[in-house]
């Protein structure tokens, strides 16, 4: 008879056990409490020089520099850090879904993305500019686009906005990917690069390029890069206290010199905490 107690004693205990477990995972924000062992789910992206690239010795970037701060001030070390991709079109999803506990991957901040999910930041201020040979004297304004040729990635509005707004005589040439763009500019097949200036530093800064291109400096638009967290988590605080420390303590900076630093990356100060450019 005692066993027979001791047994059904054990199933309601693991039966609670269960049921404590089942409805602690229901926000899907594992990150929150910080510190307890579990790991944390970042969503980067991984093919990103300079910002967020995973390599053979693992990951490397600004905004992997910058989430990697930001976890420790949340409790957690290298190892129990988790990296997740998070692509462009599949970001709000992620953290909507709970599949990340937050996502650093030049995350503009945008009204249309605010009303989905939550941002910690800005992080970063970057502008929309073009990526030219060093030796290139000719393109010096952004009017001076018309004529050239200007690299056009698949799926990206950057070089159409040039055309449409700033030279429209500029010939737009497709390209898959902006790692194809940059032989292409080098060999004179394109005249000019366009994305955000900190993907370009990104690029240009990587070995096999460096020296050989410049950024023009045009600041066509304002991009605030946030930290993206699911709406209404209690991580979002959290996170501005981080980014915080880490302009004070001069980790931001030693970031953005070591990821930017070889392609003369005239960057912004850190912004602060809520001040969006538009």
């Amino acid at each position: 008879m005692k066993l027979r107690k001791v047994t059904a004693a054990s199933a309601t205990v693991l039966a609670l056990a269960l049921t404590a477990t089942a409805c602690g995972s229901d926000d899907g924000d594992s990150g929150s409490s910080g510190g307890d062992g579990k790991k944390i789910t970042i969503g980067i992206k991984f093919d990103q020089p300079g910002l967020g690239q995973k390599t053979p010795d693992g990951y490397e970037g600004f905004d992997v520099d910058v989430a990697t701060y930001v976890a420790k001030k949340l409790g957690y070390t290298d190892d129990q850090i988790e990296w997740k991709e998070s692509k462009s079109a599949d970001r709000e999803t992620m953290l909507q879904r709970g599949d990340v506990d937050f996502i650093a991957a030049t995350y503009s901040i945008t009204p249309e993305r605010s009303e989905k999910v939550d941002f910690a930041g800005p992080y970063l201020l970057a502008h929309q500019d073009v990526l030219l040979r060093a030796d290139d004297d000719k393109i010096k304004a952004p009017e001076d686009l018309n004529d050239a040729k200007l690299c056009s990635v698949t799926g990206s509005t950057s070089a159409q906005n040039v055309k449409k707004k700033l030279a429209p005589k500029a010939q737009l040439q497709p390209y898959p990917t902006y790692s194809a763009c940059l032989p292409g500019l080098q060999n004179g097949a394109v005249d000019a690069l366009t994305t955000d200036d900190s993907i370009l530093a990104g690029y240009a800064s990587q070995e096999q390029f460096k020296g050989k291109f410049k950024l023009g400096g045009f600041k066509l638009t304002n991009e605030n890069y946030g930290i993206g967290v699911k709406k209404g988590s209690d991580l979002k605080d959290k996170i501005n206290k981080a980014l915080e420390e880490m302009v004070a303590d001069k980790s931001w900076e030693k970031a953005v010199k070591d990821n930017f630093g070889p392609a003369n990356y005239k960057n912004e100060p850190a912004p602060k905490i809520g001040d969006i450019k538009s």
